[in-house]
């Protein structure tokens, strides 16, 4: 999950999408992972488990039995329970009977190396006699059948995973003109646009209540309580392999996943990887999905973005610099959410934006504390304008800034080149120095941030002639 208050750092680390494995081993692992009850803990052991494996899946491959292969692959799964079982914390979320069962497989290895080297002599014998034979006397030769076909397993080369692919204008079909409530069940309801939302997880948040700045730092007196905004999140989740074979794991990792989004109210919507909608946290009431973020539009500065946006997450993750690709139905289940949240809450199209272009550390004075969607999200598919090219407000109202460590996995984009060349501007116009013009920048954010908090509920408003040059 996302958020300052998102537990996404630590809890919800699950399984990383890799290359796929085979199926024999993927079953084994699955197998063994299903009595590992911390989510967090089954994520260290799938990793250990798989990593370093291509060669012992090749080198397992070359068994012609089925069932010796399985075994195999358990004895392997079962000797990656090592690093786990030194851990008392960790040992504890394991089932007694698989600690058992690891025991027995380091056991097994052991003894099946020790037989090898005892026999190692006789096999090489073996072998000599079989490349040596003595000729032997046959009635009559029999015919020699060709040889079998070799059958070569073609691996495709791996390609980096994209965002989900825009549809063509043509493929939209007919839109209604508004979007309507038009059927609805005990867990359930239907809109006109083909939205469907299961409504069996819904729970209530917090109330939905928050204050905004305008561009000059005057906290306006206004309180409001509905959302004005969508901010889109990854869930961080399991990701198993969209493979019919791996449908049980699927299904079971998204069971998951709702089960903890309600106990912690992280987020109001969750879209599966198969396209469903599910409302978790209603929407008259906030859920704690965006920690400390900031985002503005127009002349309003909004700070508090848990009240503020409605949260919107899809079972995806962040991974290695990138976020893994939405499936189609994600994309299609997400965009008929966007219209009807828009139209329900008029929310504009410059306030439906990523987690990753809000989120900031207001220790460290860095944007990006979290990295959802910090690029690669399909504005275009959503009908949306792309916000990466937008000066992100972080930087040029507060002069946020970013680390070698953010670069290196985010790379610049657009709108931060932007805002950095505007600060830049203005330090020259102003004939200060850049780190002297943030630093003034930041302390104003401190000072907004602690109005909202109630600690100074007087306004702290900035000259016009500089806050006219803000982006």
């Amino acid at each position: 999950m996302n958020g300052g208050n998102h537990p996404s750092d630590v809890e919800h680390k699950y399984r990383a999408q890799r290359a796929p494995c085979n199926r024999e081993l993927a079953s084994e692992l699955a197998h063994i992972s299903a009595d590992i009850t911390d989510p967090v803990i089954k994520l260290k052991y799938l990793r250990g488990a798989m990593d370093g494996r291509a060669g012992y899946e090749r080198s397992v491959q070359q068994v012609p039995l089925a069932g010796v292969r399985r075994v195999l692959y358990r004895l392997r799964g079962l000797e990656a329970l090592d690093p786990l079982a030194s851990d008392a914390a960790a040992r504890a979320t394991i089932r007694p009977e698989t600690l058992i069962a690891r025991t027995k497989a380091r056991r097994m290895v052991s003894g099946t190396l020790a037989a090898g080297l005892l026999f190692m002599p006789a096999l090489l014998a073996g072998v000599v006699l079989t490349l040596d034979p003595k000729p032997a006397k046959t009635a009559a030769a029999k015919p020699q059948l060709p040889p079998a076909p070799v059958v070569r397993q073609v691996v495709a080369p791996e390609v980096p995973p994209t965002p989900a692919e825009p549809l063509e204008a043509d493929s939209l079909g007919v839109q209604p003109s508004t979007i309507w409530l038009a059927d609805r069940g005990p867990d359930w309801e239907l809109y006109s646009n083909g939205l469907r939302i299961e409504t069996a997880y819904t729970v209530e948040g917090e109330p939905r209540s928050y204050r905004v700045h305008d561009r000059n730092g005057v906290l306006q007196k206004s309180v409001f309580t509905r959302p004005v905004g969508i901010l889109f999140h990854t869930s961080e989740s399991d990701l198993w392999p969209l493979e019919a074979d791996y449908d049980k794991q699927i299904r079971r990792s998204s069971a998951g996943l709702l089960r903890y989004v309600r106990n912690t109210r992280a987020y109001n919507y969750v879209i599966d990887r198969y396209g469903r909608v599910y409302r978790i946290v209603d929407d008259e009431t906030r859920a704690s999905h965006a920690g400390h973020g900031v985002w503005a539009h127009g002349d309003e500065v909004y700070l508090d973005l848990n009240s503020a946006f409605l949260g919107v997450s899809f079972e995806s993750r962040w991974e290695g610099g990138r976020t893994l690709p939405i499936t189609r139905a994600q994309l299609i289940a997400g965009r008929n959410l966007t219209n009807y949240l828009r139209q329900r809450f008029a929310i504009a199209p410059e306030m439906c934006v990523t987690h990753g272009l809000t989120s900031v550390s207001p220790r460290q004075h860095l944007i990006g504390y979290h990295r959802d969607w910090a690029r690669g999200f399909p504005f275009e598919a959503f009908g949306l304008p792309d916000l990466y090219a937008q000066p992100p407000p972080s930087v040029t109202l507060f002069g946020f800034g970013y680390d070698d460590e953010y670069l290196r996995a985010v790379g610049p984009w657009t709108g931060l080149t932007a805002a950095n060349e505007a600060l830049a501007r203005e330090a020259k116009a102003r004939s200060i120095s850049v780190t002297a013009l943030r630093a003034e920048r930041r302390a104003a954010y401190q000072l907004w941030v602690n109005q909202l908090r109630g600690k100074n509920a007087g306004a702290v408003e900035i000259p016009a002639q500089q806050a006219n040059k803000r982006g």
